[in-house]
């Protein structure tokens, strides 16, 4: 149901020693919706992941799934509950072809254990085309997609597999124009189909095209929650570039 909170951070923290990761983060993620996570290197974005992967416990704080309490141990408990990460380097095998990409680790199998090709194949085929990507053939090596289409694959794999939270790290940072632009879409496809969808960028631009909330992140600090309309393209990408910083810098140049 769009508009259902799937995923609520309530002041999660994350230390390594006595390095501050992740310092009092609340955050809701809501069935139909993108929550944009936005910030520079070192903002604590990929500790977001981490913990909402089920990579490493929170050292303080507490985090809900559909309202009710929960502790992940491992990422197969985030995947339990729904919660599917698709990475920057995408966990794919480059040689193997796209319907085994796609079942990886989830293979169909019949009498004796014997793949089950032919519907995969189909499987695999229908649910990318739903997705808008129509391949000629999914035999072929996944390394001859576009890093765009690869994203796709990755990203209607997840969904198919019972997703109900999306987290994509990253997923427009080495790609081109065009490559975003489709990359982009199919988050919204997501979105449209009832996905929380939780986009981890450091693009202002690509996440105001789909973005329904935006957290930002500086040093490990939550400095902004704000949904699209209550924040222009212009103050996120002024706040993401560090604002009254930059009008310093500016002043003290051109004295």
């Amino acid at each position: 149901m769009s508009g259902q909170e799937l995923i609520r951070l309530e002041d999660i923290s994350k230390n390594y020693g006595a390095f501050h990761a992740l310092k009092e983060i609340s955050l809701s993620v809501d069935a139909g919706a993108v929550t944009c996570v936005l910030g520079d290197n070192g903002a604590g974005k990929s500790t977001l992941i981490k913990v909402l992967a089920g990579l490493h416990a929170p050292s303080s704080g507490q985090m809900y799934v559909a309202g009710e309490p929960v502790e992940f141990s491992s990422p197969r408990d985030a995947l339990n509950a729904g919660i599917a990460t698709v990475y920057q380097d995408l966990a794919v095998v480059g040689q193997m072809s796209v319907w085994r990409n796609f079942f990886l680790g989830q293979e169909l199998t019949g009498l004796l254990g014997r793949l089950k090709e032919q519907e995969m194949k189909d499987i695999a085929d229908r649910q990318l085309r739903e997705m808008g990507i129509d391949l000629r053939n999914v035999d072929v090596p996944v390394d001859s997609l576009s890093g765009g289409q690869r994203q796709v694959v990755a990203i209607a794999r997840a969904i198919y597999f019972g997703a109900r939270v999306l987290i994509l790290d990253e997923p427009t940072a080495a790609l081109g124009v065009k490559q975003s632009g489709m990359v982009l879409r199919f988050i919204a496809v997501a979105r449209d189909r009832g996905i929380g969808v939780i986009f981890i960028t450091h693009n202002p631009h690509h996440a105001y095209l789909v973005g329904n909330r935006f957290i930002l992140l500086n040093l490990g600090n939550q400095v902004l929650d704000a949904t699209v309309e209550e924040v222009s393209l212009e103050e996120l990408t002024s706040q993401m570039a560090g604002g009254g910083e930059l009008e310093t810098l500016s002043h003290e140049l051109q004295a």
